[in-house]
């Protein structure tokens, strides 16, 4: 009777799983994983540290030299509407006769080319095309708004027309002529892509979003 007690009890003995020793193990690892993650959410998120914000690249010019730049391009653009006004609504009697209008594009400019000196189209054509390279340069400096390009052209040809209608409706010698308006257009073009844009990129700065 006692050995079968005995071999009862150890089959006993061996037959329960040890399932207390697993549960602490499993416990503990899920406490520290959550530990872990907390410290890791208290390095990332500190208080009173704000993010870094990205370098803009450039920085900005003071504000005494944009405003001295402002002020030059002010007079820079007044002085060359004198000079607009002075070398394209002056009359030219001795030229009267030999003025005409032209409101087909492209008219004038073969008619330049086919002069026999190319040295008078060269006069007229880059004539009008320097007359319109201050209009890309100033424009973006002086007017903040007319920083694109459209802007700039559409600014330009508006001005220019208004010029030409001046020319051909009141001016003794002079006519109207849509080639010049497209040769002063281009030209303002090639002042702004070549001086205009950082011009007013520099003096006018715009302003990172998110800032009020």
């Amino acid at each position: 009777m006692a050995r079968a007690q005995k071999s009862r009890s150890s089959t006993q003995k061996s037959g329960t799983p040890k399932s207390g020793s697993s549960a602490p193990k499993s416990r503990s690892s899920a406490a520290k994983a959550r530990s872990s993650t907390q410290k890791s959410r208290s390095r990332t998120a500190k208080p009173g540290r704000k993010p870094t914000p990205a370098p803009s690249g450039r920085r900005p010019l003071p504000l005494v030299v944009r405003l001295l730049v402002l002020v030059v391009a002010v007079a820079a653009m007044v002085a060359f509407a004198a000079a607009l006004a002075r070398i394209t609504l002056q009359p030219s009697p001795a030229s009267e006769a030999l003025t005409h209008s032209n409101l087909h594009p492209g008219r004038s400019l073969r008619a330049y080319l086919d002069q026999p000196e190319l040295r008078d189209a060269a006069r007229q054509i880059g004539g009008n095309l320097l007359l319109g390279v201050p209009f890309g340069i100033l424009l973006p400096v002086v007017l903040p708004r007319a920083r694109g390009i459209l802007r700039v052209l559409a600014l330009t040809a508006a001005v220019m027309l208004l010029v030409e209608l001046v020319q051909g409706a009141l001016i003794t010698g002079r006519a109207f002529d849509i080639d010049d308006v497209l040769l002063n257009t281009t030209g303002a073009m090639v002042g702004y892509l070549l001086l205009g844009r950082r011009m007013g990129r520099a003096v006018h700065p715009r302003k990172p979003k998110g800032t009020a």
